[in-house]
């Protein structure tokens, strides 16, 4: 069993189908019992990017509600969350003092070093954004990037 901090950006291949998702589905159903953890704030994330691409007219307004609703049920069910707190959100503020990282990024990092520091085993921080894997990999933290299927100690 591992651990997977899941950014946004990687928590999205799981619902709609794009470059890494195979890789993602696969972490999630692999049976090895993998814990995924989320921070808090990602619905609201996912359901930004969610209803960009509905309005863009790359998903059909059935497929974004669908989509939701099993987000949603896996949200109360699949996901360990991290809470944003005071101090992640000194983590955060760290963060961008060190890497050019924007906001919602550095919160997204901040919660997979809170969650190691809380006790998760040596989280994998999964996302697909360059230069938050490579600020996550100065880190400390061993990367995914689902879409590159590029796993980095």
């Amino acid at each position: 069993m591992a651990s997977y901090f899941l950014d946004t950006s990687a928590l999205a291949k799981l619902y709609v189908r794009e470059p890494g998702s195979e890789l993602m589905v696969g972490l999630a159903t692999s049976g090895e019992g993998h814990a995924l953890a989320i921070l808090s704030i990602s619905p609201v994330e996912l359901r930004s990017a969610l209803r960009r691409r509905q309005r863009g007219g790359d998903i059909s307004d059935d497929e974004a509600a669908a989509i939701v609703e099993r987000f949603t049920r896996h949200f109360e069910s699949r996901y360990e969350r991290v809470s944003v707190t005071d101090p992640l959100v000194e983590t955060a503020s760290a963060l961008v003092d060190r890497h050019a990282l924007r906001a919602y990024d550095a919160l997204q990092l901040g919660g997979c070093l809170d969650w190691k520091r809380s006790g998760a085993t040596d989280p994998v921080f999964v996302c697909s954004d360059k230069s938050l894997l490579a600020a996550a990999t100065a880190e400390g933290l061993a990367t995914l990037d689902p879409a590159a299927n590029k796993k980095v100690r």
